[in-house]
């Protein structure tokens, strides 16, 4: 990531697309490695260069391994069909075939940081504030979403609890995505990203402040 200048980027050309349109059809070890080189020069190398203009904002960034964890999948395909970059400072950008997409948030919630995110949910000020941030978001183009959300109020919460939507969830990001186009071929793309990490600030910092990391173990 050192080597790569932050003027660098210049979007994903149209081959970057067309890669993973393929390696959906032939999601094969003989197709990877018969195309390895275009993977690391048109969906790779602009990804590095991404990040590396979005560090001096958003931290540091690091690209996730393409292969995937089949050890506990249905699902044997061994490659992922889209590439995911993550940012230190919050946020991630992914790149496949149907596009650019991008989220910030807490995608799942440790049972800690569960109970955390519920109570403050649950408090008048601090609940009120992340009603407004969600509406704020959206407002600016974002969704909002849950993840892992429960059919039902959680143990202990009525179930005409004000905020009865907002506790449910186990998890909650901001995501936007955006179909393929021409600008996606510019350094056009670095202006959708970082609108969107702007745009989606508020929902993170609101996280940050009330929820924060997990403090349990590794497991």
């Amino acid at each position: 990531m050192n080597t790569v200048r932050v003027n660098d980027f210049r979007g994903w050309p149209a081959e970057a697309l067309e890669f993973y349109e393929h390696l959906e059809a032939d999601n094969s070890r003989t197709f990877w490695t018969a195309h390895r080189a275009v993977y690391d020069e048109v969906v790779r190398a602009p990804m590095e260069a991404l990040l590396a203009r979005l560090e001096p904002e958003f931290g540091p960034g690091r690209i996730f391994r393409p292969n995937r964890d089949v050890r506990f999948s249905a699902d044997k395909s061994p490659y992922k069909t889209h590439v995911g970059g993550y940012l230190e400072g919050g946020g991630y950008v992914q790149l496949s075939a149907d596009g650019l997409a991008c989220g910030l948030g807490y995608y799942q919630l440790a049972s800690d940081q569960l109970a955390r995110y519920r109570t403050a949910v649950a408090e008048d000020v601090p609940g009120a504030e992340l009603e407004r941030v969600v509406a704020a978001v959206r407002a600016a183009g974002p969704q909002v979403v849950g993840r892992g959300s429960l059919k039902t109020a959680p143990r202990g919460t009525p179930k005409d609890h004000p905020r009865i939507e907002l506790l449910r969830h186990k998890g909650l990001v901001a995501w936007q995505e955006w179909e393929p186009a021409a600008w996606l071929g510019t350094a056009k793309a670095y202006d959708r990203v970082t609108g969107f990490l702007r745009a989606a600030a508020p929902l993170h910092e609101w996280l940050e402040n009330h929820v924060g990391p997990s403090e349990l173990p590794p497991r």
